[in-house]
């Protein structure tokens, strides 16, 4: 696994892709309003808290190569810059971190959107192993507890583990093992909920505004005026070949699609459940 890890990151130069700007800024903003991801803070044990918006990423904004550098940049920014920062601060190694995933918005359209989802998975999976600590899944509806339910049994003990789905958004739990100010925007109401563009304004870790988009954007071109002082940034995805799911992940995401189908099938069943709850499930 190890070999082949490193096998990839030569014939994809993976240790150059954080001198690979997405530009313009503007499809950069694209990508970032449509791929749902950011850092909201840090755990009481100084772990980076990842937050991650499944329900309401749309990936309709770019292309797949696009979304898969997007998401290996910030995977090679985690491993390369926060990890160390994280670790040097509390004079201990700090080696992975804790995902948040907002499940706000799911709806019955997710299942256009797996095969990339499985690709990013597998990506991770195989390049990048044991990096999360603990998915702490927050806004579940009920299709994501029917999904939930039959998936469950597929995944290794290990994974199972690692998963905790929350009551509602989950800020109560979560106020254990981080401070207020560490909270995903999305878990800080008494209630559940979300938005792509809410009303937490500097808050919403998600924004390419937020000082995490902002430091890593600054950085990546930083990156690349390092090495190519005298060049102009060229337009275009900087494209990683894209990994064949393994049986498991294949499996997963077979499961997922005929779940989602017997909703789609069904009578009187809304596109949105988003106000369906699951019940301490």
């Amino acid at each position: 696994m190890l070999l082949d890890c490193l096998k990839w990151r030569v014939q994809n130069e993976i240790d150059d892709i954080l001198s690979k700007p997405i530009i313009p800024a503007d499809l950069y903003r694209s990508v970032r309003d449509s791929q749902l991801i950011g850092l909201s803070g840090y755990s009481k044990e100084g772990l980076p808290v990842f937050a991650i918006g499944v329900g309401l990423s749309s990936f309709d904004k770019a292309s797949v190569h696009y979304y898969v550098q997007s998401h290996i940049q910030i995977n090679e920014y985690r491993d390369r810059v926060i990890l160390p920062s994280a670790s040097k601060r509390h004079r201990r190694p700090i080696t992975t971190c804790l995902k948040v995933l907002d499940m706000t918005g799911l709806r019955l359209s997710a299942l256009s959107q797996i095969k990339l989802l499985t690709i990013i998975s597998t990506v991770d999976d195989l390049n990048y192993p044991e990096k999360t600590n603990t998915y702490y899944i927050a806004n579940a509806p009920y299709i994501f507890s029917a999904c939930w339910k039959v998936v469950k049994p597929l995944l290794q003990e290990r994974t199972r583990k690692k998963v905790q789905v929350l009551p509602g958004s989950g800020r109560d739990d979560l106020l254990k093992i981080m401070d207020y100010s560490s909270l995903p925007h999305f878990c800080k109401g008494e209630g559940s909920g979300s938005g792509r563009h809410s009303t937490y304004g500097p808050e919403n870790c998600y924004s390419l505004d937020h000082p995490f988009h902002q430091q890593l954007y600054s950085y990546i071109n930083d990156q690349f005026l390092l090495r190519e002082p005298v060049q102009p940034i060229k337009q275009g995805s900087f494209h990683v070949a894209l990994p064949e799911a393994a049986a498991e992940g294949t499996e997963i995401a077979k499961t997922i699609e005929s779940e989602l189908q017997k909703f789609e099938n069904g009578s009187g069943m809304p596109d949105s459940l988003d106000g369906l709850k699951i019940n301490g499930d």
